[in-house]
């Protein structure tokens, strides 16, 4: 299985999102900047998320985006199954397996291994949260920046 860009991309710029969330409503032009995407296909991103409420939209010239909740209610399971749909390896493992119906399932050797599978994904991206990756990028941001003064210092210790 392999995510597309909607996928990729709209979990990018819901961290970013998340990550400038007590700055108010943020432009799509923004993000894209700081995240090097098309504004244009965010705006698709977007339309998709904000109908499955996870971000909220404000017009005008002070207008943007925020999130629809707190990022400790959002998931990056909530992002991608918006973004992507079922997130099962195989049509007949999905949450819709109706419409995918195969004449084998009931005697399907490797239907078993499938769901094993779309059960592990859902297990991790149903709990990591938006907060939890906020975290991890402050932390990472925070070893970067202790780095760079370390560096500094050495450099003007020389001088």
């Amino acid at each position: 299985m392999k995510l597309s860009t909607k996928g990729r991309y709209g979990l990018k710029a819901m961290l970013d999102l998340a990550v400038h969330c007590n700055e108010g409503q943020i432009a799509l032009k923004s993000i894209a900047e700081r995240q090097e995407l098309s504004e244009n296909y965010l705006e698709q991103l977007f339309a998709a998320l904000k109908k499955a409420k996870l971000v909220r939209s404000v017009r005008g010239s002070q207008g943007g985006y925020s999130l629809g909740r707190s990022p400790e209610k959002i998931t990056v399971g909530d992002i991608l199954r918006t973004l992507e749909g079922s997130m099962s390896p195989t049509d007949c493992v999905s949450e819709n397996c109706e419409t995918h119906h195969c004449s084998n399932s009931d005697c399907c050797v490797t239907r078993n291994v499938w769901e094993k599978i779309r059960d592990g994904i859902n297990n991790v991206i149903d709990n990591i949260t938006l907060q939890e990756l906020v975290d991890d990028y402050n932390s990472s941001n925070e070893a970067l920046n202790s780095q760079v003064e370390d560096v500094t210092t050495d450099v003007l210790r020389q001088d």
